[in-house]
């Protein structure tokens, strides 16, 4: 679980099992290009290629242009050892070698088009306006190439990391078609796109989704006719067969054969069998597949899967203390067999390796992106341990025990005891995944986080990274210097709170086997939120994601929220991170953080509006939904506590209005009345009753907030951040390693993407 940054800012593949390009997709009716008429290429209005308005395309335009900004390390890494840097660099390999992975998890094209901006790249070779000039390209026509270019690697995919929706070049597709004359090999790597980087004629396949709703996902390849019904049918046939989904695709073949495709560097079932066991065939007997064949096919992503499980064992040579030694070997044959088991081992040694100077985690970790939210999409990173940050985490760690029992809810609804983990303050030096987020919770295994533990981190030098000339719409005048002034403190309190006790409090109430409880089931605990005992709970086998799904990531997200706004309220919370002596003061510095905290979460529920889309009235961002429920709290909340101000009919004037004086009184009621009912629906297992109440708290509607408010914040809409991320290279023959820094423009996204395929 991840905090990601509120909007504007920035906090889950190939459609064949082998490894090589992906398959082409249809042709979209590309308009012919005749390369001697491009001489003076301005950039044309991409929507008179499509059967899409002017106005409903604009939000699918890439940003002009992205807020690129350098993710700062090198003082950080130059402290550590050369053994210490060594097992960075590493994990960073290891990483990074996943990026194509995430590429195939994103769309079918994506990989074809990072191969295409490299190629280009090269041809360059580090001269982009003599290259245009070559071949007829203007400056605008280049600028919007290198602007889509910039947010691709950004996003690592041609849709957005926090929204999932398709972004697309602010220019005619001849403008590509000209850079691309210029190298063959760029040539042939943009015919394999076939149209697919313009093309916007199907508004289903702009969000990432389920098939059979007209989306597009790559986590259910050459599959056309796979139904939702079908894919929850082979899910709940994995949780009786103990196999875990994260690292997994599903495909249906023409005869009716699900193949459950595992990533893993070998391409059959392991000597010593698999998570499984020894077989990989399966005919279903029972329920909707009864009759139904299910086959594992092992070497999804083998040739990748192979390089990172090469680089995790070269961390282990130089891992600082035997549990990350034991940590990397489970990793290596998670990767190497594709065995979750492995995995999970991995991740127990994660949370007992306390303290490290160069923390990681590397695998299929978040599941946002799978429109089914259970299969994991790629990410690993490397980073080192703020020693001066991580100090005040430390405190709030020890603060836990006692800030929990705040919450609205009594003990039968909490851990029996909180497992203090590792919280800690990191510099990020390498995070391959589609987004970077700003803050990371995990393990996501709920046996483990219950019995064992997990651990917190807080990404300092994301959280640093600033835009330049960044607006900031919807804050009223009066509230802005305070905002600006605050916002990034509160922020980090937000994150701390949201982590550690957010998706760290709470207690799941189980059968955990037949017969067997962890609560007394004879006299069951009473519900604060109906004052009768509790009638639903986990059964054997079952999890929180598999029983809530798709909608589970969105729900605890806000959950988590809640607890942190909730919190903050707290003044001895605000005293940890330097705000305040602990007393209570709405009007001294700790409730200026306090203030600019409700006006941002209020901000990011406006602003959260952008992704949802009208045409499916959808979510398109667990966060994002989260966060738009959040506000509807605020608004509802009584005595006036938050409003949305305007005067013209348009509402180019909206602004938002809270009032500080009733944070501790409206505003702190309204977020635990919500957070309550949130918590108790998730502790019980009561999906129907939450999967209802937070539906309805998220939803829209058309006609004001999915139209008049959404056009608004479109038209408001900032761009999101792009990180500009250092490269380690290791001298082989006395084994150290050095950092390489890029300039945080456009082209320097570009090139240091483009060094890391050397």
């Amino acid at each position: 679980m991840r905090l990601s940054f509120r909007a504007p800012l920035p906090s889950r593949g190939l459609l064949r099992l082998t490894s090589s390009a992906p398959t082409a997709r249809p042709s979209l009716g590309r308009p012919s290009t005749d390369l001697k008429s491009t001489r003076s290429l301005l950039p044309l209005q991409p929507h008179r290629l499509f059967n899409m308005n002017s106005q409903e395309l604009t939000q699918y335009y890439a940003d002009a242009p992205p807020a690129v900004v350098r993710l700062e390390i090198e003082k950080h890494f130059n402290a550590l050892d050369d053994k210490a840097k060594r097992y960075a660099h590493f994990i960073s390999q290891a990483s990074l070698a996943g990026n194509r992975i995430v590429l195939r998890q994103v769309s079918p094209e994506s990989e074809s088009i990072y191969d295409f901006i490299i190629a280009l790249h090269r041809a360059a070779a580090g001269d982009w306006k003599g290259l245009a000039k070559k071949v007829g390209v203007d400056e605008a026509g280049l600028s919007a190439f290198l602007q889509y270019a910039a947010q691709f690697l950004g996003n690592s995919g041609n849709y957005k990391s926090f929204g999932d929706s398709k972004f697309i070049p602010r220019c005619d597709e001849s403008v590509f078609t000209a850079l691309a004359s210029a190298s063959p090999e760029a040539e042939k790597h943009l015919k394999a796109t076939d149209g697919a980087i313009f093309s916007a004629d199907k508004p289903g396949l702009l969000h990432l989704g389920f098939t059979d709703e007209g989306h597009l996902t790559t986590y259910y390849p050459d599959s056309p006719s796979i139904t939702k019904d079908e894919i929850d049918a082979v899910a709940k046939w994995m949780q009786v067969k103990g196999l875990l989904p994260e690292n997994t695709r599903l495909r249906k073949t023409e005869d009716g054969v699900f193949e459950l495709l595992i990533a893993s560097a070998i391409t059959s079932l392991p000597a010593d069998g698999g998570d499984a066991g020894k077989e990989a065939e399966f005919v279903i007997s029972e329920g909707p597949l009864e009759g139904k064949t299910i086959k594992l096919v092992y070497g999804d992503y083998s040739k990748e899967m192979a390089e990172i499980t090469k680089n995790i064992k070269k961390a282990a040579e130089n891992a600082e203390n035997e549990t990350q030694v034991k940590m990397h070997t489970a990793y290596a044959k998670s990767f190497e067999e594709g065995s979750l088991l492995a995995f999970k081992d991995s991740q127990r040694y994660w949370v007992k390796d306390q303290g490290p100077m160069v923390e990681s985690n590397i695998g299929f970790i978040e599941t946002y992106r799978d429109p089914a939210g259970i299969r994991g999409e790629w990410e690993g990173f490397a980073a080192v341990v703020n020693q001066d940050r991580t100090r005040a985490f430390g405190e709030l760690v020890r603060s836990a025990p006692s800030l929990i029992p705040l919450l609205p809810w009594g003990k039968d609804f909490e851990k029996d005891k909180f497992l203090s983990p590792d919280f800690t303050s990191l510099e990020v030096l390498t995070f391959c995944g589609s987004g970077i987020p700003a803050g990371i919770n995990i393990p996501n295994y709920d046996d483990i986080r219950q019995l064992e533990g997990f651990k917190n981190v807080s990404l300092g030098n994301v959280l640093s990274a600033k835009a330049p000339d960044e607006k900031i719409p919807f804050i009223a005048e009066i509230d802005l210097e305070v905002y600006k002034k605050y916002r990034d403190a509160s922020f980090e309190v937000q994150v701390g709170l949201h982590e550690l006790t957010g998706h760290g409090c709470g207690k799941l109430l189980q059968e955990t086997a037949p017969g067997v409880y962890n609560f007394d089931v004879k006299n069951p605990p009473v519900s604060p939120v109906t004052g009768k005992p509790i009638t639903t709970w986990y059964k054997p086998g079952q999890t929180w994601g598999s029983v809530f799904g798709g909608l589970a990531g969105a729900y605890e997200e806000c959950r988590a929220e809640l607890v942190a706004m909730h919190l903050s309220c707290e003044f001895s919370a605000l005293k940890i991170f330097g705000f305040g002596d602990g007393s209570t003061d709405i009007d001294g510095e700790a409730g200026d953080v306090l203030y600019a905290s409700y006006l941002s979460m209020a901000r990011a529920g406006l602003t959260s509006i952008e992704f949802w889309d009208p045409k499916s009235q959808k979510w398109g961002q667990p966060h994002c939904q989260a966060r738009f429920a959040i506000l509807k709290s605020f608004l509802e909340a009584e005595d006036d506590f938050c409003k949305l101000e305007y005067k013209n009919e348009d509402l180019s004037d909206l602004t938002i209005r809270l009032d500080r004086s009733k944070i501790l009184t409206s505003g702190r009621k309204a977020v635990g009345d919500f957070l309550q009912k949130l918590h108790i629906y998730k502790s019980t297992a009561d999906v129907e009753t939450g999967s209802k109440f937070f539906t309805e708290m998220s939803n829209v509607g058309l006609e004001y907030w999915g139209t008049k408010v959404r056009n608004v914040v479109l038209k408001n809409k900032q761009p999101r951040k792009v990180f500009v991320q250092a490269n380690t290279y290791l001298d082989e023959k006395t084994g150290h390693v050095t950092i390489k820094h890029y300039e945080p423009t456009l082209e320097g996204v570009i090139e240091s993407w483009a060094d890391r395929e050397e």
